[in-house]
């Protein structure tokens, strides 16, 4: 079972990034990075850390673990 990945569709769309744009930061294909985002592929730990450094999150938060986006609770 994978997780869909609502918060990390969120982010994106907040900081107007294209799917595109995300999958350059994660030197990755787009269509991989839209995978992560439906829930069809599940993400590593190494672009779900790159990211939350990327939005400045915590991966709880992007997890869906916490509503808190602070890094430092």
């Amino acid at each position: 079972m994978y997780l869909h990945f609502r918060r990390l569709r969120d982010m994106g769309e907040d900081s107007d990034l294209s799917q595109r744009e995300i999958a350059e930061i994660l030197g990755i294909q787009q269509t991989v990075y839209s995978r992560y985002e439906r829930g069809f592929q599940t993400i590593p730990l190494e672009h779900l850390i790159r990211l939350a450094d990327y939005y400045q999150v915590s991966t709880d938060y992007l997890l869906e673990r916490t509503n808190n986006p602070n890094i430092n609770r």
